[in-house]
């Protein structure tokens, strides 16, 4: 397989892969850029969907009737239990709603219904729960409870056996700001979550978050643990990965990332997904580590994946980002030259120049006045060797 063809296959393996969160992210509407970065959710938690209802009833299956041609199926049910209406509102104990559309289900059976109050009551689709977790969701905090508190809570039914209440216990966390979770690194169950981590029954979409949460709770005894996990053999992708990557290196630093080069970064043939889940740890760690491990040394480990011609672009538009101007005069050697002499990874080069020619901004970060004066002429340079490839970076190019 030659350079370019390895590049196209890593390149659409990886949209596909972006694909897949940005889709799981579009579900979740996450609204908050610091939601935890290795987890995906449900569109709404329970509780959100509880508090943005006008009316709320605990509510037994009486019976339902199937639609035909002409004419719209129905569903009875008897209130058991209210749980949210307005004053004005008439519903009590032992009425009856129904709703027209067939819902299935056995008399007795329970269901939470919520509704949204027009002209009439707009009920949405009834949510079958059980007493355990209808007592969940209405003893759950509110949405307006600060986050860490909310979390306390949560905390307690993440993997519980009601598979209703454990997905949106870890929904909760999902969601959550990273800023909120850290509050409770001592009081997460340390030993359940390295059960969790290496239980096959565990949702591998849990596997990011419960590798960061032993991050932030584990001790030493655990680094040998994290890395056995790390480094199973494999040649496939492996979700969540990338959270027990972030949460190894929370626990050990520096002396961790030194292991994580060696066994992600260096060796060539390691598999993408592999190497792409560590570059994303040094991503989280950047922007949440507070400093566990220095700028200089993330920067150090981000620069040897110039040598993965599948990551290039991404990793120089890392770089820029991280003002790190080092790697100039390298740029310029790849550049349109082997593996390198891809368009992406030329238009990426071109938009590093196109930043360290802008110098400081207004804050004072960014490249001295040499560097600066270098990368305006490098620019020139390419305007007249290349200039198809420096109006193509140009057109989409952005300086905040």
């Amino acid at each position: 397989m030659n350079g370019l063809t390895k590049h196209i296959k890593n390149r659409l393996f990886l949209e596909l892969l972006c694909g897949v969160l940005c889709g799981l992210l579009v579900m979740a509407q996450v609204t908050s850029a610091s939601a935890c970065p290795f987890c995906s959710a449900p569109s709404l938690t329970l509780t959100e969907q509880l508090s943005q209802s006008d009316v709320a009833v605990l509510a037994q299956w009486t019976e339902a009737e199937k639609g035909t041609l002409d004419k719209a199926g129905k569903t009875v049910f008897e209130i058991k239990e209210i749980v949210r209406q307005a004053d004005k509102d008439k519903l009590k104990v032992g009425d009856q709603i129904t709703i027209n559309r067939h819902r299935p289900g056995k008399k007795g059976n329970l269901f939470l219904l919520l509704g949204t109050k027009g002209t009439s009551t707009d009920w949405g689709d009834p949510i079958e729960v059980t007493e355990t977790s209808f007592h969940y969701i209405s003893q759950a905090p509110a949405p307006e409870e600060k986050t860490s508190k909310r979390l306390r809570y949560f905390l307690k039914f993440l993997e519980f056996p009601d598979q209703m209440i454990s997905n949106d216990a870890y929904a909760e966390f999902a969601n959550a700001p990273y800023e909120d979770i850290t509050p409770l690194s001592k009081e997460l169950p340390r030993e359940k979550i390295r059960k969790w981590i290496v239980d096959p029954e565990t949702p591998v979409t849990r596997l990011g978050l419960y590798g960061l949460l032993l991050g932030l709770c584990g001790q030493e005894s655990d680094v040998a643990f994290m890395e056995k996990k790390i480094n199973e053999p494999t040649k496939e992708f492996r979700l969540g990965i990338d959270g027990v990557i972030s949460g190894y290196l929370l626990l050990t630093g520096a002396d961790g990332l030194d292991k994580i080069d060696q066994t992600k970064f260096v060796p060539k043939d390691v598999a993408f997904s592999e190497t792409y889940a560590a570059m994303q740890a040094l991503r989280f760690m950047w922007t949440y580590g507070d400093e566990r491990i220095s700028k200089d040394r993330l920067r150090q480990s981000m620069r040897l994946l110039l040598d993965r011609p599948e990551l290039t672009d991404l990793v120089v538009a890392d770089l820029a980002r991280w003002n790190d101007w080092s790697v100039l005069n390298r740029l310029m050697e790849m550049y349109g030259t082997g593996d390198y002499d891809i368009p992406s990874i030329k238009r990426a080069i071109v938009r590093y120049l196109l930043v360290a020619s802008k110098g400081k901004n207004k804050k004072g970060v960014g490249p001295d006045a040499a560097t600066s004066e270098k990368a305006k002429q490098l620019l020139d340079k390419l305007r007249k060797e290349d200039p198809k490839t420096v109006r193509s970076a140009e057109r989409f190019f952005f300086l905040k």
